[in-house]
């Protein structure tokens, strides 16, 4: 009965996304059909409810709405702007300049509002035409702004740690945050060199039109450091035991609103019930999705596909580096058409048994995890990122994909690393005493 629930399970989930059915509803309505048809046809409903609310009923949850509403503080407050300013002055006149600056760009504005897909509207829209103006090729100006849009996941504060710590049964925030910090910064870097290598064979170097002076550099830096304070006062709060990873996310929101409206004022009093209904709307959808996925966690336990998976891969070969390919080859494809938090949710439970008996940490697992959804957010056919990306630009993915390449051969290098080599991910976190 069990082998029959995981078929009906699986067949029915992915039928309804190929239909279109957003993925909550999808989650609950293959996990409900199961749950009736195969455990108890009279309590269905009534157990899903109860999973549902036990799900979302969690302390370090409460962070996720925080985080989200400080995002949006942030995207709407202005920073944009500053962070370019202050990137492009510390690369100055180096070849491919713009490229890297829009890379390092979206590292920072990526942290700040946790969002790939806003980062390559907010830093793409402003770098693009820049680059454009220098005589930059489009395409490889749009790639550039694509590779880089999702590396903020990674870089913190973000919210898809805190949503595979849920779905992985605790892991350690702090220690999660912390290590996203080299893989992010590892990706950023890599695709920087890409830029530098492009920029000095085709030549592209900024030319001042006038000279700047030390008033004007300092100023840039003055306007950018309130901006970048918010990194550092959370990471610093976390570190230092002044509040928890969920309480920084209430500072975060504090810092945010007071940077964005008394500071850069750049957002109006009349602009926050906006935001805040759109904080609602998006809180109600990853909520959702997060409760859903609870359901679907206690059906599949169930069924004992995640047991049946874990058995599988490891029959299929012994090596430990041919597993690890093929755990990292499914989570790209996953990647590509499903959001971060319902991945996280949903694989998180299936693949972190395996990686496990494998030998590699929760914290490694989860730093690779998320670099691999990133990842998929830039990969056709359906990355979501990729698309904004080329939309922002106004180019086709056509136009854009073959420039991309370079790119995604120094990601996924990255990933590999990532996967690896250990250290990579363990490192920061065990200097700061932050591994149990």
């Amino acid at each position: 009965m069990e082998i029959q629930a995981a078929i009906v399970l699986v067949i029915m989930f992915f039928l309804m996304l190929a239909f279109s059915v957003p993925v909550s509803f999808s989650i609950i309505a293959s996990a409900l059909t199961t749950l009736i048809m195969f455990l108890t046809p009279k309590f269905g409903v009534f157990i899903s409810a109860q999973k549902m609310v036990t799900g979302i009923d969690s302390f370090t949850l409460l962070a996720v709405p925080f985080f989200i509403l400080a995002g949006l503080l942030m995207s709407n407050g202005g920073i944009a702007r500053r962070l370019i300013n202050l990137a492009l002055l510390i690369l100055g006149k180096v070849p491919g300049s713009l490229a890297m600056t829009n890379a390092a760009g979206n590292a920072m504005f990526g942290s700040i509002s946790g969002s790939g897909i806003a980062a390559a509207t907010a830093i793409g829209g402003v770098m693009l035409p820049m680059e454009e103006e220098h005589g930059y090729d489009k395409g490889f100006a749009a790639a550039a702004n694509i590779a880089t849009a999702p590396v903020g996941q990674l870089i913190p504060p973000t919210a898809s740690f805190i949503v595979y710590s849920a779905a992985s049964g605790g892991v350690s925030v702090a220690a999660l945050l912390m290590a996203g910090w080299i893989p992010g910064l590892l990706w950023a870097f890599l695709c920087m060199a890409i830029a530098f290598v492009y920029g000095k064979k085709h030549g592209y170097v900024v030319k001042r039109t006038e000279k700047l002076t030390l008033s004007a550099a300092l100023k840039i830096i003055w306007e950018a450091i309130p901006s970048l304070l918010l990194i550092v006062i959370i990471i610093g709060g976390i570190l230092s035991g002044y509040f928890t990873a969920t309480e920084a996310s209430g500072v975060a929101v504090l810092y945010a609103f007071i940077l964005s409206v008394f500071i850069y004022k750049s957002i109006k009093l009349k602009d926050i019930p906006k935001i805040l209904v759109d904080t609602a709307v998006m809180t109600a959808i990853v909520m959702l999705i997060i409760g859903a996925s609870n359901v679907l966690s206690f059906v599949l336990s169930f069924t004992g596909l995640p047991q049946a998976i874990s058995k599988a891969l490891l029959s299929i070969s012994g090596n430990k580096i041919v597993i690890l390919l093929i755990i990292n080859l499914t989570l790209l494809i996953i990647g590509t058409f499903m959001d971060m938090a319902p991945a996280l949710l949903i694989f998180t439970p299936i693949f972190l048994p395996v990686v496990k008996a494998l030998g590699m940490d929760p914290i490694q697992f989860g730093v690779m995890i998320v670099m691999n959804l990133s990842i998929g957010t830039i990969t056709p056919p359906v990355g979501s990122v990729l698309f904004v990306g080329c939309s922002v630009a106004d180019l086709q993915v056509e136009e854009v994909i073959r420039k991309l390449i370079p790119f995604f051969i120094v990601i996924l290098m990255a990933l590999l690393m990532v996967t690896f080599i250990p250290a990579l991910s363990m490192w920061l976190p065990g200097v700061l005493g932050l591994l149990g």
